[in-house]
């Protein structure tokens, strides 16, 4: 499997391509998609990075693994590809944006790629997934390599907006340099986690472009 990553990321990485860690993990990769149906495709496994080198970073999405359904992962953490049903997740994600930015969204449409774009790195921290098998490629290595992403944004860039969503992602916020980046945090947008009341309302779509337009960058365009 040759790893098809964004120049500057993959001179920041070209070290931890070279680790133990991440041989062993690419060899499990291998095996896995040549066995088994894995999701996303492999060309599109480090999708995260090909629109957002890191000088034109802006703002990081933490999520945990990819969609485990067919078609639905495209390497973007809560995308999905055009015409697929949009989960329960990214359903909430819109609804929220509605509701801070007055945004709607298409309901065949959940291609994420347009923030990338933009500077929205859209970060798994588990980068692969076996069909139908939530969490099927945890703790295998990608979390060292997803901790080693964020603590370089942290160390390499300023003033970058990280959204925490959720327990699993608030944990990546000791690999981040408070007094460098801004950090929002909230439950979920999953519906157990938004059904109690701890996701929607957090107008984290609209505090991110105040940070950026305070700072002078350019605001996100969340619509797709």
């Amino acid at each position: 499997m040759s790893i098809k990553i964004e120049d500057s990321w993959k001179q920041l990485l070209n070290s931890e391509f070279n680790k133990n860690y991440f041989k062993e993990l690419i060899s499990f990769i291998k095996r896995e998609y040549s066995s088994s149906i894995c999701y996303p495709k492999g060309p599109e496994i480090f999708s995260a990075f090909d629109n957002c080198p890191i000088n034109e970073l802006k703002v990081v999405i933490i999520g945990q693994d990819p969609y485990h359904g067919p078609n639905q992962a495209n390497g973007l953490c809560f995308s999905v590809n055009k015409g697929i049903v949009h989960p329960p997740s990214l359903i909430n994600i819109f609804k929220e944006i509605e509701s801070d930015l007055g945004i709607k969204f298409n309901d065949r449409n959940g291609d994420l790629s347009m923030w990338s774009k933009q500077g929205v790195m859209l970060l798994n921290t588990t980068l692969t997934v076996k069909q139908g098998l939530a969490g099927s490629h945890q703790n295998k290595g990608w979390e060292s390599f997803t901790d080693r992403v964020i603590e370089i944004i942290s160390e390499e860039t300023n003033n970058t907006v990280f959204l925490l969503w959720g327990s699993f992602a608030k944990q990546k916020k000791k690999l981040i340099d408070n007094k460098k980046h801004k950090i929002l945090e909230s439950g979920h947008p999953s519906p157990l986690s938004a059904n109690r009341g701890l996701w929607f309302g957090n107008k984290h779509f609209s505090l991110c472009n105040e940070h950026l337009k305070k700072i002078g960058k350019k605001e996100i365009d969340w619509s797709l």
